[in-house]
């Protein structure tokens, strides 16, 4: 199996090279690249097209928060696990907002770390447990609402904003479900109607949120 294609991107030196040696120690991920900010970050997964990147929220230059969005605005396919100090629940909605795969505390055990790039790096979505807890109590003062949107989605619907989350486009998903690429977008557009989003990355999240698609 060809390992993980990593990009660590993490103003602090010693960080960067304690996860390098970290993660190469079996042979199934590899450190491609290393930035200390964040637009050395976004020319280098340009430049390498890593499967995973690593990413700090506070840097210079440009924090990881606006590498995120940038990220999404290019459409790039490299997977991104936030590796931060930041437990606030506001950190881990912004972040998912803006299309991050994972979230992972800086002070996990080094097993956690690897479970999430794994996961990640198979289109699954990876929120440190802790933080899990945090992220499904944040939303039961609407979790009323919330059920009744969800009542109002298709089955089709539903299996349509599974593979959304999992990143694959219309094309895509028009494969998987033999249907026509038309079908699958008129089904977007009543899933934003209905859940009250405006775009993928807000479907995705919304999805995650509710455990349509399944965390860690």
């Amino acid at each position: 199996m060809e390992p993980i294609n990593i990009v660590i991107a993490d103003d602090h030196c010693m960080v960067r090279e304690g996860l390098k040696q970290l993660l190469e120690l079996d042979g199934d991920i590899k450190v491609v690249g290393e930035a200390s900010d964040g637009i050395t970050c976004l020319n280098l997964i340009e430049k390498l097209s890593p499967d995973v990147v690593l990413l700090d929220i506070n840097m210079p230059q440009m924090n990881g928060l606006k590498v995120l969005e940038l990220l999404q605005d290019k459409n790039f396919k490299s997977k991104t696990l936030m590796l931060t100090i930041h437990n606030e629940i506001e950190y881990l909605i912004k972040a998912f907002d803006l299309g991050a795969n994972g979230y992972v505390l800086k002070d996990s055990e080094s097993a956690i770390l690897r479970k999430a790039i794994f996961a990640v790096n198979s289109g699954e979505k990876y929120i440190q447990s802790e933080l899990a807890a945090l992220f499904k109590e944040n939303l039961e003062n609407h979790s009323e609402d919330i059920a009744n949107q969800i009542k109002l989605l298709t089955k089709r619907e539903i299996e349509v904003l599974k593979l959304l989350t999992e990143g694959l486009f219309n094309k895509e998903i028009a494969y998987k479900l033999c249907i026509s690429e038309k079908t699958v977008k008129n089904h977007v557009s009543n899933i934003f109607k209905k859940i009250s989003v405006s775009d993928r990355t807000q479907a995705a999240v919304y999805a995650i949120k509710k455990n349509i698609v399944q965390i860690y």
